[in-house]
Formats: C-alpha cells, structure tokens, sequence
C-alpha cells in the first residue's frame, strides 16, 4: 500500500462519510414533513422532463445567456467527474487506468477532459462576470455562490496544472491534451526532470482530488445542494401547467391543523423544494410584488423557509415537532404572505419547478382558519360570500338583473343543459360590476349571433370561491363550490363558458375533486372557435393599435394566449402591439390571490406598473380578457390621467363593436 492510498482511504473515506451522513440528516428532516404531499403518475412523462430538462437543460436555457453557462458548467461537471473517478481509483490502485479501453477511445476521453474543463472555465467567467461586474439586481449578493465559484474555478485550474505536468512527462495520449501540452510548453524553459514532473503532477492531483472531496463535503449545506436535489424535483413536478390548489378533508377528524404553521406542516415534496433551489433569482425578476417594493421575494421566500427548516433541524430530529418555531418570523412576515398575487410568474421561471404559491396558500390558510389573521379588508369579503355568495353585498336575488330585455334563457326554465350548446358561467364581475356587465352583455351578444344554444344558472348561480380559497378560507370555498357542484350536476352540465378567468381556472382545475367534471372554456378560446368555424367575423374595421393585457389566470395558468391574440388579429387594419413583458412574463394586474379585495399599503401599485407598460406602447385601446384586469387597468388609467385618451375593452367587446 503506497501513501497516495492510505491517505486517500483516510481523507477519502471521511469526505464521504461526512457528506454521506449530511444527506442522511437531510433525508430524514424532509421524511419528517407532516404536510400532504401530491400523488405522482406517469412515469413515462416524468422520465422524458427529467431528460429534457436536466440534461438538456431546457428550463435554464428560458435565459439564453446563463442559461448557456449554466449548461456548459453541468455538462463539463459529468465529463469532468468521469476523469475525476478515474484519479481517484489510480490513487487506490495505479493501474486502474481507462487505458484498457483502447488507444483511440482514452485518446477522445483525454481529449474530451481538456475541451469540458475550457468549457467549464469559460462558464464559471461568465459567472463571475456577471455576479461581480453586470451585478443584476435579482441576483443578489451571496457567500455561497461566490464560494462555489472559487471552488470551481480552483477546480478547473488544477485540473489543466495536473494535466500540463502529465503531458510533459511525454505520455503516449499526450497530443490528445490539446490545451495542457501547450500549458507544459510554457514550462519547458524550467528544465524540470522527470521526477520533479511527476512531483508536480501529483501534487495538483491532490489540489484537484481535495477540492472534490470538500465540494463534496460542502455541498449538502450550501445552496448547491440543487445539484443532488433539482434532478429528482424536476423529475417529480407537476407534469401540466393547469393545476389546482390542494384541497382540505374537513370530514377528517383526525386532523387538528389546517394549513402550515411551521416548517413540518409543509410536505416532504415542499422540502425537496427548498432544497432544489438555486438562488438565481429569476423568480424575483417577474415578480410583481417585488418589483413594486413589497417586502415579497419568491427568491428569498424559498431561502427564508429553508433557514427556518434547518434551523429546527435538532428539534425535527428528535420529534419535538411542537417546539418548531413558527414559519412566520423576522424574515417571513404577514406582509410578505399577503403580498402575493399568486400570478404564479415565479413558478413559470423557475429552473427547478419550484411552487411557491402553494406554500403562500398553505401559510394563509393557517392564519385565516387557524389564527383569523388577515387584512381587515377581507372581513366583509368572507361575510359577503358566506350571506350573498358574492364577494359583493348585492343580494343573491339581483344576480340576474343585468340580462333584463335580453333573450337569455335561465336553466331553471331549460330544464336540461342536454339541449344547450353551452352553459354561461356569468361569474360575480359579470352580475354586479357595471364595467363588467357590459363585457357578458357583448357576449351574449357574440354568441347569439353565432346561433349558440346556451342559458345561465341566474340566481341559482353563487360565487365559484376563487377568493376565498386563495386568501386562506378553505371551508368556505368548499362550500360554495359544493352548492354550485349539486346546481350544475342537478342540470346535467357538461360544458361551461365563462368570460372570467378565474371561475375559468376554478371551475376547470378544482371544482373535479368536488364532483364536478365539466368541460370549461374561455370565452376568448370560444370566441376564437366561433371565428375558425365562421359563425363569426369583423365587418367594420378598427385602425388603430391595440395592446393585449394577458391575465394571469388565463396564460400562466391555463397556458391560454393565442386565443385571444387570434381574435383581436381579425379585426380588419387593428394592428396588435405587445408590451414589454408579455405572455409568460406578462406583469399580473395586481388583483389575484385575492388581491382584487385588499388594499396596497406599500410600494407602488401594482396596476399603475402595468398600466405604464401597456402606454408605453402607444397603443389607443387596451384589451384584456378579466374582469379583474379590465377594473385593475381602468384605475390605473385613472391615475394616469389617461380616461378618455386610451380605452380599456374586453376581446368580446371589440368583437361585438365589429361584427
């Protein structure tokens, strides 16, 4: 046994028993989670993200410029580590070279470890250019990061010194170091002999194998863990972009805490999150609350909650889950939960496929049903709907005044949806907001004249819960969408339409856990149908520019954006312009998540940003497809002094205007 073995069996072996035992810690803090973690299926799909998105970093390519670095930093890293086993198993054992794969082959993996450790080089600069010199604001400044880079860099360093002094002892591959041959050029002019090449040699390989094996050492408490952990996250994400808030099981007598109070109320998938994410702070750049000054960062969300996980750590271990100190601390405060619009523009960033909404919906939930901790603005919301239905204080009884003089059919006179094309889902924007009752009126309007066979609920007809569910109030959502469930399944209803984005989302994406299984379309994806199909077309023409205001719900959500663009495009001589920041990272209005019933203390508004986007296009009308957008932005108009000057209208309004 040489010293090169023995001491590698000591520094090596206790490198990767420390390390081993961190990732066990680690393990069994999130096995301890309490919180209900989502059912996974299909694993063929889960497979094939895994591929796209790990290794062929899809997701981190969304941002070309890092995104490429990023890739050649990973990609050299898996070249890279497998000259890295080799060192370590010819330390152990000096002849267990690859060379047994024959002259040709080890010639390509030499050379393929000096192109993978330029590559990485040029990556890490990139990296460091753009931390210390471009310095982006939703980077941040970070230790760790700098530190890794270092680690990196050192890496890379030592490989090609190690490499430099290999080839100058004249090795039969040596030609294959196409860049370490001229780096042991350089030091020809030294005269060193062999012995002194082979010193030096060894040397770097030990500078090299040490800096592995502290990486290794490193890694389970640095924020690079995302390399062990953002594999199996991307690998267990949601597969579809549409999803559902989880829902609560009140019949469930064993459970005694609604939503997550502490870090272990959270589920071991919530933990795999936190541990997935690589501060790159993509999500804070698209983020509406932080890019208005709310104390709110998605980036900071996710690092905050993991500092309280690990914090708890001794205490989680030891099962003393009831000594766990609050989610809600100096860091993670009541504004920074209540200033999300839940636009969900950070998870559509995210590399990793983080959710952080449902962890902001989760820490409401427990201050609302458990705590009765929120804004006192949504006091009179939650009454609304739990005595109207609405979160508005009209009564039930007046919810289908807006259709007075028109041939609209109710269900109750119907009997049967089998003889409709389509049930209209008004929504409470469109029954009791002026603004927005001329939006369903236009509608209405579209689809008689398209020959569509439909009826509304009217007064049978009750908020969808939206609000409710999102500001925390689980039990009441669940109680206006099993009464519109029993309504709606009463009338055999199959398909839904609805001009409101956020009964789209409901209706379509929660309302199938409460027994409802329906078909629900936008009335923009109808609109644009009605279109292709020819029921409908533009006579009269519009010139001028129109700029399209993306909901949230719709397009992050539901992934709807052509749609709507389709039908505005088929007004003759409109000419579509779009904002700066447009369909996926289209700015939210400011109003979901329940936003649409609180009041901004701090920062600037929301809607006025938004509202400063869409004027800097020079556009003369404004459309949306939301009843929230089309209230949000005519505010912001207001503040702007620009009423009268640029129209805010609904996509069904301009169709109506022109057909």
């Amino acid at each position: 046994m040489t010293w090169q073995t023995l001491a590698f069996l000591i520094v090596g072996g206790g490198a990767f028993y420390l390390s081993g035992k961190k990732f066990a810690v680690l393990y069994q803090v999130m096995k301890a989670q309490k919180g209900k973690a989502p059912k996974f299926s299909d694993l063929g799909a889960r497979f094939k993200t895994a591929i796209v998105n790990v290794l062929g970093q899809k997701a981190v390519l969304q941002n070309p410029g890092i995104g490429i670095a990023h890739t050649l930093i990973f990609w050299g890293f898996i070249i890279i580590s497998v000259g890295t086993v080799e060192q370590f198993l010819m330390t152990l054992y000096s002849g267990a070279s690859f060379e047994f794969i024959g002259e040709t082959l080890y010639n390509a993996f030499v050379f393929s470890q000096d192109l993978f450790t330029a590559l990485v080089l040029v990556g890490v600069l990139f990296a460091a250019y753009r931390r210390f010199i471009i310095k982006p604001k939703h980077l941040g400044q970070s230790k760790d990061a700098n530190n890794v880079l270092m680690f990196t860099g050192g890496l890379m360093i030592s490989i090609f010194m190690m490499n430099a002094f290999h080839a100058a002892g004249n090795p039969p591959f040596r030609d294959a170091y196409f860049i370490s041959s001229h780096i042991a050029n350089l030091f020809s002019g030294l005269e060193l002999t062999e012995d002194q090449n082979h010193l030096m040699f060894t040397f770097f390989k030990w500078v090299h194998m040490l800096l592995v094996l502290g990486f290794a050492v490193y890694i389970p408490g640095s924020k690079h863990l995302h390399i062990v952990a953002a594999g199996p996250n991307t690998f267990l994400r949601k597969l579809n972009r549409e999803k559902g808030m989880t829902s609560i099981n009140f019949e469930d007598e064993t459970l005694t805490q609604y939503g997550s109070a502490k870090v272990t109320d959270l589920s071991w998938k919530d933990a795999l999150d936190l541990y997935s994410c690589t501060e790159c702070g993509r999500c804070q750049e698209l983020c509406p609350a932080w890019n208005t000054d709310k104390p709110l960062s998605p980036k900071n969300l996710i690092v905050d909650i993991k500092k309280n996980l690990h914090q708890n750590k001794p205490l989680i271990l030891e099962g003393k889950t009831e000594e766990v100190s609050h989610i809600i601390d100096d860091h993670v405060t009541e504004d920074v939960i209540w200033a999300c619009t839940s636009c969900r523009a950070c998870e559509i960033a995210c590399p990793v496929f983080i959710e952080h909404t449902d962890k902001i919906y989760d820490v409401r939930r427990n201050l609302v049903m458990m705590e009765s901790r929120f804004p006192a603005e949504v006091q009179a919301v939650f009454k609304n709907m739990e005595t109207n239905a609405s979160p508005w204080a009209f009564s039930p009884s007046e919810r289908a005044n807006w259709a007075d003089g028109l041939d609209v059919k109710k269900m109750a006179d119907v009997g049967s949806a089998e003889q409709l094309d389509v049930l209209l889902w008004v929504g409470c924007a469109g029954s009791y907001d002026d603004r927005n009752k001329s939006v369903v009126k236009s509608f209405v309007n579209l689809l008689n004249k398209a020959g569509v066979k439909f009826a509304i609920l009217g007064n049978e007809e009750q908020c969808t819960g939206d609000s409710a569910r999102r500001i925390g109030n689980e039990y009441l959502f669940q109680t206006l969408a099993k009464a519109n469930v029993e309504t709606l399944n009463r009338y055999n209803v199959k398909r839904i339409v609805t001009a409101c984005p956020h009964c789209f989302n409901t209706l379509k994406n929660e309302y199938g856990e409460m027994g409802g299984q329906y078909e629900v379309i936008h009335h923009s994806q109808f609109i644009a149908k009605m279109i292709s199909e020819g029921k409908l077309k533009s006579t009269k023409s519009i010139d001028e520019k129109v700029t399209f205001h993306d909901s949230c719900y719709l397009g992050r959500w539901n992934n709807v954006y052509s749609e709507p663009r389709k039908a505005i495009e088929s007004i003759p001589q409109v000419k579509l312009v779009e904002m700066r920041l447009n369909h996926d990272k289209g700015m939210c209005c400011g109003a979901g998540g329940g936003r649409m019933w609180m009041e901004e203390h701090i920062g600037k508004r929301i809607n006025v940003t938004r509202t400063e986007q869409a004027l800097e296009t020079g556009a003369t009308t404004v459309a949306t497809a939301c009843p929230f957008c089309i209230t949000m932005i005519n505010d912001g108009m207001k503040e702007k002094d620009m009423v009268g000057k640029v129209k805010v209208k609904d996509i069904a309004e301009l169709m109506d205007e022109t057909t």
